[in-house]
């Protein structure tokens, strides 16, 4: 009889996978009535699909009711440097996940690479999966003994740290599982103390709609007053919680050429981000997961960046922006301003009341005209 598992972990490390491992088609005990707490408190925020495929995320077999194996594999992302160290004002910080390219197309090609060998010699079928399908990676993680989830919630390994991105096969075939691994993070409470917006309820628990990665990448419209000023320079994502944990003593640079950041994405210029139009948005991120957010909201997060920055010189790039055609750009635009050259804030105000017919754009010129104590701006243009 041919050693599957073996022969499986054997070839999936020729296809460049750093960690390969087998679990049931089952989550962990208490995975799926943390996701019902979850989603039932509403700290998903916006990610309505989580709730949408609630009943095939929180069950392997209710997404494939014939996989009997889940083929857990990971590939080490160790940056050289990450977001935490990159906290320069007239810098942009972007997260070390999407300084390279997408992770995603990266890792689906080696995956169906992978499933197709297995297929081909052990028979089977097969179904391949990248963090956009309803499974609970995370835990299904932990299941194989791939890592356990911390105290914030994300995946850590005794060997990689916090800087693994993760795929999974299922298959109909019957493969002995791997043990699971235990939680070491012991009394450590280091990320979550180190949040910067306290996104974190309790060990385990994460309220999305607080957290600077939901924030900067899957929060659609305007960012709340009370995070802005929490959120630095970092324009997509955020590594604070991944970066300070003990474990990553153990981490290595990533081998795969792809994950390396791109010296344009490494510490850009927030003015250089500010000017960007939609086709030199598109450009500068092809083949990057931070072009799936969109010009609009990526202007946004880098406005907010410009905001704190405290560098008055970047007063003219965010006047510029005052009469974007996007509502997200513009709210922020002002907001950004009045943090630069509060006097010429207050002067344009009356000029760019008078035409703006965006309800939240219009709040944001009435709250710094409020905070002056200036009188009322008008009514909007019909």
């Amino acid at each position: 009889m041919p050693d599957i598992r073996a022969e499986v972990r054997a070839r999936a490390l020729r296809e460049g996978f750093h960690v390969v491992r087998f679990a049931r088609p089952e989550l962990p005990p208490g995975a799926s009535s943390d996701l019902k707490a979850f989603l039932a408190e509403e700290r998903h925020g916006g990610m309505d699909w989580m709730a949408k495929n609630a009943d095939r995320r929180a069950a392997p077999k209710v997404l494939w009711p014939d996989a009997k194996t889940i083929i857990v594999l990971g590939m080490n992302y160790g940056p050289e440097h990450h977001s935490r160290d990159r906290l320069t004002r007239d810098r942009a910080a972007i997260s070390c996940y999407a300084q390279g390219d997408d992770y995603h197309e990266v890792i689906k090609k080696k995956l169906k690479g992978l499933a197709q060998c297995i297929a081909a010699k052990h028979g089977g079928d097969v179904k391949v999966f990248v963090d956009t399908a309803p499974v609970m990676e995370k835990p299904l993680a932990q299941a194989a003994g791939v890592g356990w989830q911390g105290k914030h919630t994300n995946l850590v390994s005794r060997r990689y740290g916090s800087w693994l991105f993760l795929g999974s096969i299922f298959t109909t075939l019957k493969i002995t599982p791997d043990e699971p691994e235990v939680d070491h993070c012991g009394a450590c409470t280091r990320c979550l103390d180190v949040c910067p917006t306290n996104a974190f309820t309790a060990p385990h628990q994460i309220d999305a709609r607080r957290c600077i990665s939901y924030l900067t990448i899957e929060h659609k419209g305007h960012i709340a007053r009370e995070f802005r000023g929490a959120m630095g320079n970092r324009i997509y994502g955020c590594d604070d919680c991944l970066a300070v944990c003990p474990w990553n003593k153990f981490a290595s640079l990533a081998r795969e050429a792809r994950f390396h950041a791109r010296a344009e994405l490494t510490e850009p210029r927030l003015a250089d981000l500010a000017r960007l139009s939609e086709e030199e948005f598109r450009v500068l991120f092809r083949g990057s997961p931070i072009k799936r957010i969109g010009r609009d909201r990526f202007v946004r997060n880098v406005l907010i960046a410009i905001g704190n920055s405290e560098d008055a010189s970047l007063a003219g790039k965010v006047e510029n922006l005052l009469g974007d055609p996007s509502p997200l750009v513009r709210a922020m635009a002002v907001w950004a301003l009045s943090r630069l050259d509060a006097a010429r804030t207050q002067h344009l105000a009356q000029q760019y009341m008078r035409n703006e017919t965006d309800c939240d754009v219009r709040a944001e010129w009435q709250s710094i005209s409020s905070s002056r104590g200036v009188a009322h701006l008008g009514a909007a243009a019909p």
